[in-house]
């Protein structure tokens, strides 16, 4: 069976599309990780692929899905500061001096 072909702007990405691309791509896209071809008004497209087990996608590239790429990054990040904040702490030795 062939794979569902997708080209998804920024304006339309899902939180679960989000998630796979930043998961893929956890430090940001690379010029050499894009495919770069003019639509049909002659305009450059930038996009990023990425394939799962049903779907071949190409995102759109641009500065809006960057920023969003990043502060989604961000959330989990501070997400799991909480997480850890959490955590029970851990018990610390407590050394006990002698006065004299």
């Amino acid at each position: 069976m062939e794979k569902q072909r997708l080209i998804v702007d920024y304006k339309n990405i899902t939180p679960e599309q989000l998630q796979i691309l930043t998961d893929k791509y956890p430090e940001g896209f690379d010029p050499d990780d894009m495919i770069v071809y003019k639509n049909s008004e002659g305009k450059t497209v930038r996009t990023i692929p990425l394939e799962t087990g049903t779907t071949k996608y190409l995102f759109k590239v641009s500065i809006e899905l960057e920023r969003r790429a990043q502060a989604f990054l961000d959330d989990e990040d501070d997400q799991e500061e909480v997480a850890d904040e959490d955590a029970a702490p851990e018990a610390d030795a407590v050394e006990e001096t002698e006065e004299d």
